[in-house]
């Protein structure tokens, strides 16, 4: 079994605290884990975030809080000290870069050649709305063009050709919030474009961990179906942010993939 979504960022990057997550890994009977970090946390991809951090108070203050806490070469020299050890679990590293449309070339000129084993791509804003923050933030929010506006933007994003995965595809969800329309022509232009480029789907139970009283486990079994009449490989995750949460519901995502 795979967790293949897995954040670091709340420790040194040092291999002890690499070891924590390891430590659960094997205690969750997992085989694989893939280890990341949000782009926003290196200065290097600051200039993404420009247009939100101007349209938005709450994102500027956000950003401002969280952005540009680590050092991208210590995140680089650190894969480099895992990969010179031996674990009982195969060990991957990756990013986790948020997509804004003409973001393209910066983000392949930062990541060409870091010895990354995966990129995945995430829409965390849609326009300056960054919609999975809190669900206050809903309020007074057209809803059908917001979903509209998401899946476009994926779509545009596994058309990019820039990432390896695309994370929690349908994410958008998880407060509960629901278009009036069906989805299922987005779900089959998204599986699409993702077969298109030979990128995965990142089937993940975060949200459900984040928000379990408004978000179902993992993605719509509908678009499940799509991606898997496209041939789209799906990874399990469960998007941890400490070593606790690693192979969280990993069982139960791999369930509804294959139901």
């Amino acid at each position: 079994m795979i967790d293949g979504h897995i954040h670091i960022e709340r420790g040194d990057y040092t291999l002890e605290w690499i070891q924590q997550f390891v430590n659960r890994a094997v205690a969750m009977g997992l085989d694989e884990i893939r280890l990341l970090e949000h782009n926003y946390m290196f200065k290097e991809f600051e200039p993404m975030y420009d247009i939100v951090r101007a349209n938005s108070d709450f994102v500027n203050d956000w950003f401002v809080r969280k952005a540009g806490k680590k050092d991208y070469k210590e995140y680089l020299d650190l894969i480099d000290k895992v990969r010179a050890n031996q674990y009982p679990v195969s060990i991957k590293f990756g990013l986790e870069v948020c997509y804004f449309k003409g973001w393209e070339e910066l983000i392949k000129d930062q990541t060409r050649d870091k010895g990354f084993d995966f990129l995945l791509g995430s829409i965390h804003f849609v326009g300056s709305f960054a919609f999975d923050h809190t669900a206050q933030l809903w309020d007074g929010i057209d809803v059908d063009k917001t979903y509209i506006d998401y899946f476009e933007d994926s779509i545009e994003l596994a058309k990019s050709k820039v990432f390896d995965g695309l994370g929690h595809p349908d994410s958008i969800k998880l407060f509960g919030h629901k278009p009036s329309f069906d989805l299922t022509d987005y779900y089959e232009r998204l599986a699409a474009a993702l077969s298109d480029s030979n990128m995965y789907a990142d089937q993940n139970s975060g949200t459900q961990r984040r928000c379990p009283d408004t978000s179902p486990l993992g993605m719509d079994k509908e678009l499940i179906k799509a991606l898997r009449r496209n041939d789209v490989k799906i990874i399990t995750s469960s998007d941890a942010h400490s070593p606790e949460d690693v192979g969280y519901k990993i069982r139960e995502l791999v369930e509804c993939v294959n139901l």
